[in-house]
């Protein structure tokens, strides 16, 4: 297991206009050759937008974008038509296929705040998709079969435990509160990356949510 702490992650965005970004793994001019995916995850990245303060439209192709908001209202717009207002507790997946262009903007009046996770597809190029599960539950695992990918949603009580999937590849993201997975506790923005997953739990040593990926190998 391979832990990766919030402080470890490269700053991003364009704090003079809003947009604050933390990239856990290499992005943009933050190159790193040893860390450039786990499993099918290529980038998860912490986004902060201000009230009016947004991405201006810009393309994607053969990624797989899957975005949780932590708080507030992300507004999303994109070249095959779709506008949506995401919220707190619902996934959004745009499928980018061959080639799509988009916006993400906070045009509310809070702060927002979401985690953007892309994920590599298993074959390259179709055509793009989108949808939007508003209010996911626990219970109920999202797949990206595209990616090979389910995603796991986890809000726990403090003292509560649950069990990490087994899995080749297993990614675990605190988004908010305390956990310990392991023998690791974790706090908001720490991230796991754990190989060959058998038989492991997260115990809340707080309130906590996380998002965990199971990944085949």
């Amino acid at each position: 297991m391979d832990v990766r702490r919030a402080a470890e992650r490269y700053p991003g965005g364009d704090p003079a206009t809003g947009i604050e970004s933390r990239h856990a793994f290499s992005f943009g001019p933050h190159y790193d050759p040893g860390n450039l995916r786990f499993g099918a995850v290529i980038a998860c990245n912490e986004e902060r937008l201000a009230p009016g303060a947004g991405f201006d439209e810009h393309p994607h192709s053969h990624t797989e974008i899957v975005t949780w908001v932590v708080d507030g209202e992300l507004t999303h717009r994109d070249s095959a038509g779709h506008r949506t207002v995401v919220r707190r507790g619902d996934v959004q997946r745009l499928s980018s296929a061959g080639g799509v262009r988009h916006v993400e903007r906070n045009d509310g009046a809070a702060p927002l705040t979401f985690v953007q996770m892309w994920l590599a597809p298993v074959r390259p190029g179709g055509e793009p998709s989108y949808e939007v599960v508003r209010g996911i539950a626990d219970s109920t695992p999202y797949a990206v079969p595209e990616a090979a990918a389910m995603l796991h949603v986890r809000r726990l009580t403090a003292g509560e435990r649950t069990a990490v999937p087994d899995g080749a590849y297993v990614y675990v993201h605190v988004v908010r509160g305390d956990v310990r997975v392991a023998d690791a506790e974790l706090g908001a923005g720490d991230s796991a990356r754990i190989a060959d997953a058998k038989d492991l739990d997260a115990s809340a040593v707080t309130d906590a949510e996380l998002l965990v990926w199971e990944m085949a190998g």
